[in-house]
């Protein structure tokens, strides 16, 4: 629900009843991963989307429904041959949705409107709800920041609580999303076979595109990167190009050599660094400190020439063919690409690619999965079963 959390907490100011449907598992192929939330207020009004389109009415109906009943339910939305005219998933998956009523006495509402503060000041923390256990229990939630403190509790003894509190705290550790069960904890504090189920959410920064080299092409990589969510910093090191009357978008322009300041920087395990100076003096003490550092994409671009002469430079000055293994040389997938624009849109493909385990080739005749099993997207079983056509 963390996706929506504007528009939610404006409804939370409004003091308006709502329920919220979070997609806590995906199996196979299914548009939305879990978190991904629509929600319905007394009136009628929806924001959001847990399907792109496929169970959204169903989804629709049973949230008035738990506005008017005051329970969460976890409904799973499911693929059957043998009943073409039941709601669900056309394209083959099974997605698991809980179903919370956030009304005005919710037990959970005030640990929600905290989640959602948190979320619209860009504050890290993580929700953790109860989707699969005890129904006295469904959509009870606790609120865990990165330093251990938590609000709210699942309703239960308070080493159940602690228990929560750490499985959520290691998931923000890491910026996951997904479920984690409990095994053999009762809400009550007592042994019970199975567990409990938490949907955890994490909200943390937005993941960092460093953009090295203050050229055109690095504008419109910029544009693409604030298009996908990054926080993006222009670092080169001359002053005449890196401005922001060149770059508007850009979150943050540095004028430093571009190694130095890399030395000198914050990456970690989802920090994308694109190398666009094609130019030996900044690429190779760049690219030797890049490739010794936590990144998810370490890129540059120039030609196979200009590739094939950085690759030797880099051995020469040391780096291993395990670090260079890292680096995606020439930059880009093979779009054809000619304009900055187009260009930048390589880049990212190829960013999205390996960061969603994807190929790279036209769907059109391929063979391979459109969606990939997501990480903590195993489903549980919870009772309801809702078949697609």
């Amino acid at each position: 629900m963390l996706d929506i959390a504007e528009e939610l907490n404006r409804w939370m100011d409004e003091g308006r009843s709502f329920a919220v449907a979070t997609v806590v598992a995906v199996t196979g192929s299914a548009p939305r991963g879990p978190g991904a939330a629509l929600a319905v207020d007394s009136a009628g009004t929806v924001v959001g989307s847990v399907s792109g389109g496929c169970v959204e009415g169903a989804v629709y109906d049973l949230c008035l429904q738990a506005l008017r009943t005051g329970e969460s339910v976890t409904e799973r939305f499911g693929y059957s041959d043998e009943d073409a005219f039941a709601v669900g998933l056309t394209c083959g998956g099974v997605i698991d949705v809980l179903i919370t009523p956030v009304g005005a006495r919710a037990p959970a509402r005030a640990v929600l409107r905290a989640a959602l503060s948190a979320a619209v000041r860009g504050e890290p923390a993580a929700l953790a709800r109860v989707a699969r256990g005890p129904a006295e229990i469904l959509g009870r939630a606790l609120l865990v920041r990165p330093d251990g403190t938590y609000e709210g509790g699942l309703g239960g003894q308070e080493d159940l609580d602690r228990t929560a509190e750490a499985n959520t705290r290691a998931m923000l550790e890491t910026g996951r999303t997904g479920t984690v069960g409990l095994e053999g904890c009762g809400w009550d504090g007592s042994y019970r076979p199975g567990g409990l189920t938490l949907l955890v959410e994490s909200n943390v920064p937005p993941p960092r595109m460093i953009v090295f080299g203050a050229i055109d092409f690095a504008a419109a990589l910029v544009r693409a990167g604030k298009f996908l969510g990054y926080h993006v910093t222009v670092c080169d090191a001359r002053p005449v190009f890196a401005t922001r009357a060149r770059f508007p978008e850009a979150d943050d322009i540095v004028v430093d050599w571009p190694h130095r300041y890399l030395r000198h920087t914050e990456t970690d395990g989802r920090t994308v660094l694109c190398v666009l100076t094609h130019d030996a003096k900044f690429d190779v003490p760049l690219l030797q400190a890049a490739l010794t550092m936590p990144a998810a994409f370490i890129g540059a671009m120039g030609s196979r020439r200009t590739h094939e002469e950085r690759d030797r430079r880099l051995r020469e000055a040391g780096v291993t063919e395990r670090q260079l293994a890292r680096l995606r040389s020439p930059i880009g997938l093979d779009l054809g690409a000619r304009t900055p624009e187009e260009t930048a849109l390589s880049i990212v493909a190829e960013i999205i690619a390996v960061r969603r385990g994807g190929t790279g080739v036209p769907l059109t005749g391929s063979e391979t999965p459109i969606h990939r099993e997501r990480i903590g997207s195993g489903a549980e079983n919870p009772a309801n079963l809702h078949t697609v056509h």
